[in-house]
């Protein structure tokens, strides 16, 4: 079997290099050849030792996914893999779609394991906001990306083969840049996330969980109405399926209700822990520990808690 890997920044081969040794833990060996674009070959070569595999580099600051869409289909037509796989960003799902449309092949996203039976690869999909797993069989040749650090990153290796190729022009051009308001911490990465609800009254009070975060050395994110309805964070605070996906040590839910939409994007959580004065709301359904008790009662008390037991 043949894979190769698009990543659209060097680093997600790390990431992809994590599917690729569970694949083979179960497919057995597995030929492969990668596709980045990097500022640098240097920076290529750093990542590229995850993979020890040719990889295809183009070197260029600013990259559009048409332009690595028609990169990418250049290298599966050069190599012929059974399998291409990218990681499910936006760009990750625009390009690799691109791919899978051009070539007209199978196409699946956020591929969360993979299995070999009877000579066949299945692979499974969360569903119906994480309660349920679709099992695919697909065709070979097919393509598929993987959700963002779902995979544990194995330890590199040996760099392999660069070569270089040229991107080829877009259709697209840069008008203008404008930076989006960001939050202190990202929430992707955060190993401690303080989430946030419409239990919360007023925006004033979001500074309870902050203080938390702080405490905990995390990061705080929010359901769509704190973010999308009352402007109260960031857009890259949102968690959620039209927001981020998180996979912290511990992700605590305060005065969120656990609408699906929400909870299918924490799943992936170590630990679950969820305030809310209803007995009744759906977050207890997905949470290892659960409080019932209105939040202005239950924080405050928390908090001071906390402070004597980290002795602040």
């Amino acid at each position: 079997m043949k894979v190769l890997l698009v990543a659209e920044k060097p680093e997600l081969l790390s990431e992809l290099a994590g599917f690729l040794k569970d694949l083979e833990s179960k497919a057995g060996p597995v030929e492969t050849a990668a596709f980045t674009a990097a500022p640098s070959l240097d920076e290529a070569r750093k990542f590229s030792a995850y993979v020890a595999a040719k990889t295809y580099v183009a070197v260029a600051e600013r990259v559009f996914p048409d332009q690595l869409s028609k990169a990418a289909l250049d290298i599966v037509d050069r190599e012929n893999p059974d399998l291409v796989i990218g990681v499910a960003t936006k760009t990750g799902n625009e390009v690799v779609a691109r791919v899978a449309g051009a070539k007209g092949i199978p196409m699946m996203t956020e591929i969360v394991d993979v299995e070999a039976r009877d000579g066949a690869l299945l692979f499974h999909r969360a569903v119906l906001g994480g309660r349920a797993i679709s099992v695919l069989k697909p065709a070979l040749p097919a393509a598929a990306t993987i959700p963002a650090r779902k995979y544990e990153v194995p330890q590199p290796g040996e760099p392999g083969e660069l070569v270089e190729v040229q991107l080829p022009s877009s259709a697209l051009s840069l008008v203008k840049v404008e930076e989006k308001e960001k939050g202190g911490v990202n929430i992707e990465e955060a190993e401690v996330v303080i989430g946030v609800g419409r239990g919360f009254r007023k925006k004033e009070d979001l500074a309870m969980a902050e203080e938390l975060a702080n405490m905990l050395g995390g990061a705080v994110g929010c359901s769509r109405p704190i973010a999308a309805d009352y402007h109260w964070l960031p857009e890259d605070a949102w968690i959620g399926i039209s927001g981020k996906k998180i996979r912290p040590k511990l992700y605590m839910a305060i005065g969120i209700s656990g609408a699906p939409q929400h909870m299918s994007a924490v799943l992936d959580a170590k630990v679950i822990v969820a305030v809310n004065k209803d007995k009744n709301a759906p977050v207890f359904q997905y949470a290892d520990y659960g409080v019932v008790a209105d939040l202005y009662q239950f924080l405050p008390v928390f908090i001071q808690k906390l402070k004597e037991k980290l002795g602040g």
